[in-house]
């Protein structure tokens, strides 16, 4: 046999079952991929008026979007829709309310109308260790961070279920990359962003039937003011393990949060480092894009070697942190 002819058996050897597995989860990967159209629609989105909540909010409204921003501060509600206004020269609805109130949020939505694209990104985070932390501090990250979450979402679904335009829809839940893996001080604020996930993939099963897709955001550390303020306050060894991810810029997450959002993925990473953790806790989430299905599959090991390289490192510098700390 020709040297030639050996080459392409070889090559038909290894692309015959990569082409087989492209196949196969091309008919199997569920559910199937959406675009959710964002000009002239009804954009509403929670913790609005700073961060990562207003940088979307402006890039909404830049792309002809109908936004309503929802907080609890009237004052910075105010200042947020005097800063849009400037930057895009358009007018956004502004509501104040508390996600933890019931029926406040219910009324927030019946005022603003009805919804095409829910963004829950409202979050407080509180960086301590769990023995440190009183427990009313605790309840109230719970309460925002997810039970504020079902709220909006029981208020909104109504709405988006009985709507007139039939379009694809949108539930975006902003977790964290401490929605991926937990991280020393953070046991509060990662119990709550991975009650997200629960939250989403349940949520998924349930209103796929009305078209409704819903998107899982994970940002990295942010440059934002309140990012500013809890990384002073940070425990040492929070600091070291933080220090592994690499922060962005609020504009940078927004952009890569929208677009996620507008082209239905159900996993939204913001940089390479969340791209290889949703690679490596991928799970049993559901996944549109049968591309990404197939590096999944391909790369879920070499992502959970990463993993431990990770933890390697990390229980590393806890294990050193306490030596020294013994030894004084």
């Amino acid at each position: 046999m020709a040297f030639s002819d050996i080459s392409l058996l070889i090559t038909l050897c290894i692309l015959f079952p990569i082409f087989t597995l492209i196949i196969f989860l091309k008919l199997i990967v569920r559910p199937h991929s959406a675009k959710i159209p964002i000009k002239s629609r009804h954009v509403f989105i929670t913790g609005g008026s700073s961060g990562i909540g207003l940088a979307l909010a402006r890039q909404a409204a830049a792309e002809g979007a109908r936004v309503t921003i929802l907080a609890r501060n009237l004052e910075k509600l105010k200042e947020a829709k005097s800063y849009i206004r400037v930057e895009t020269g358009i007018d956004v609805n502004i509501v104040s309310a508390d996600v933890c109130d019931v029926e406040a949020i219910k009324k927030a939505v019946e005022s603003a109308g009805p919804i095409d694209v829910l963004i829950c990104n409202q979050g407080i985070f509180p960086s301590n260790k769990v023995e440190n932390l009183d427990i009313k501090d605790i309840k109230r990250t719970i309460d925002v961070n997810l039970f504020g979450t079902f709220n909006m979402v029981k208020a909104a679904l109504p709405g988006m279920k009985n709507r007139s335009d039939r379009k694809p829809v949108s539930i975006a839940l902003m977790s964290s990359q401490s929605g991926q893996v937990g991280i020393y001080g953070y046991t509060v604020y990662s119990a709550s962003k991975y009650g997200l996930r629960g939250l989403a993939e349940a949520l998924q099963q349930e209103v796929i039937a009305h078209d409704i897709h819903v998107s899982l955001v994970f940002p990295p550390d942010t440059k934002t003011l309140s990012y500013e303020e809890e990384a002073k306050k940070r425990l040492p060894l929070t600091k070291i393990i933080a220090a592994s991810s690499s922060t962005m810029q609020v504009d940078e997450v927004a952009k890569k949060a929208l677009n996620g959002i507008k082209s239905g993925s159900f996993f939204v990473f913001c940089n390479f480092k969340g791209f290889m953790l949703s690679i490596a806790t991928a799970g049993v989430s559901p996944q549109r894009s049968y591309l990404k299905a197939f590096v999944e599959v391909i790369f879920a090991g070499a992502a959970r070697i990463v993993a431990l390289c990770h933890l390697w490192s990390w229980y590393g510098s806890i294990e050193k942190w306490h030596a020294k700390r013994n030894n004084k």
